[in-house]
């Protein structure tokens, strides 16, 4: 058996042409704009020079205030204490309701969860009720509960109680088998197994849930508040924008509509965005 010649050795030269460059600093602009905080502030700056620009080519207060006499009344508002005390009357009342939503959603999905009799009475009943706008329950409660704080209570947790509740539960379902298979072959008791497969687990679904309960009961309460004014002698930014109309005052209209955004926006960005990012995205599970 004749020996096969040995293979020759090829050394290619490798010649750089500059384009090999795969890294390079960004400049001011660029990280500039890689912010989302700057992103959204340009944004913002863009609506405000729309706002301003619209109404003074239109040209008439009654129907479209200026963005400068909108923050003139908004501060008036302010120095007066008027506006402070809406939105702390608004905010006391929709806390109340959002957090008798909450226990309850929670009592539903525990007993969904822990029976298929619990999920198909969860299910039926957010067939029925959740497409039912909470607005219009609002003549019945105050028939049952009088004109007051407890009708406007009912109409938010009916509000919250469905689309935390679904959410959550369409959460606890989509949990992966295979952690569940972890958290049962660790012996975790029933409480552990909730808190530490379950829920964060199912937490972005849960996260969702709370964000459109939360919206859900904003634009409810201010729309109550608008539609059946006053509860027991105190009013609300609903209220406060309702009473504006009434006399006319149509940039203090503007500075109430302007409050209820800013509030939303500070909810979204301050609590959502933060509970977001120490949670979901630490743990990986949204980029």
């Amino acid at each position: 058996m004749t020996e096969r010649p040995a293979r020759p050795d090829v050394v290619h030269t490798v010649t750089t042409t500059g384009l090999d460059v795969v890294e390079r600093p960004l400049g001011a602009g660029a990280r500039l704009w890689a912010s989302g905080a700057v992103r959204k502030t340009l944004v913002l700056a863009a609506l405000a020079g729309l706002w301003e620009g619209y109404a003074r080519a239109l040209d008439n207060a009654l129907l479209f205030p200026t963005l400068s006499s909108t923050g003139a009344a908004l501060l008036a508002g302010l120095a007066s204490g008027d506006l402070p005390r809406a939105a702390v009357y608004t905010l006391g009342v929709l806390l109340k309701g959002y957090a008798a939503g909450l226990l309850l959603a929670a009592l539903l999905t525990a007993l969904a969860s822990a029976t298929r009799l619990g999920a198909d009475l969860l299910e039926t009943l957010t067939a029925m009720f959740n497409p039912l706008p909470s607005i219009a329950l609002l003549p019945l409660a105050l028939i049952w509960f009088g004109l007051g704080e407890g009708s406007v209570i009912f109409v938010l947790i009916h509000a919250v109680l469905w689309a935390v509740a679904l959410n959550t539960h369409a959460g606890f379902r989509a949990v992966s088998p295979t952690l569940r298979m972890v958290g049962r072959n660790y012996g975790l008791s029933p409480a552990g197994y909730l808190t530490r497969i379950l829920i964060p687990g199912a937490f972005p679904s849960i996260l969702t849930g709370l964000k459109v309960g939360w919206a859900f009961a904003w634009r409810t309460l201010i729309a109550a508040e608008l539609v059946f004014g006053v509860s027991s002698g105190s009013g609300g930014l609903g209220w406060y924008i309702f009473e504006r109309k009434n006399q006319l005052l149509i940039p203090d209209v503007f500075a109430g509509l302007l409050t209820v955004i800013l509030f939303g926006l500070f909810v979204e960005h301050a609590i959502f965005k933060t509970v977001e990012r120490r949670t979901i995205r630490r743990w990986g599970m949204q980029i």
